[in-house]
């Protein structure tokens, strides 16, 4: 087997990387962030890793497509009052309308199939 090209693979540390400010289509920018290292998708389209600051609320949203994600640090509530705690993996349907908020900050590692759609 013959070594790997340093061009077919990218690393980061996801503690010591540096995140991209995620920002909306309409400009507007929350304080989360991504690591994402396949650049062939939209920033948070796919895997990545994603970062909410402490008192972040997410935009209420519609999920195109699947989503799952594993809480690696910190806790996220749901609107509908849902704790995810360290270690919890969750899976959205396609189709699914929520927001979310941290008090303390969370760490997530993240898969999602399409862009999410902003619902009001």
């Amino acid at each position: 087997m013959r070594p790997v090209d340093p061009a077919d693979r990218r690393v980061a540390n996801i503690y010591s990387a540096d995140f991209e400010p995620f920002v909306f289509e309409d400009g507007t920018v929350l304080g989360d962030s991504v690591l994402q290292l396949d650049d062939q998708f939209p920033l948070g389209v796919g895997f990545h890793v994603y970062r909410m600051p402490p008192g972040m609320t997410t935009r209420p949203h519609r999920h195109n497509g699947t989503e799952q994600f594993l809480i690696l640090d910190g806790e996220l509530v749901d609107n509908d009052g849902t704790v995810f705690r360290k270690g919890d993996l969750v899976w959205f349907r396609d189709g699914t309308e929520h927001s979310s908020h941290t008090a303390t900050g969370c760490l997530l590692a993240v898969h999602i199939t399409e862009l999410e759609t902003t619902v009001e």
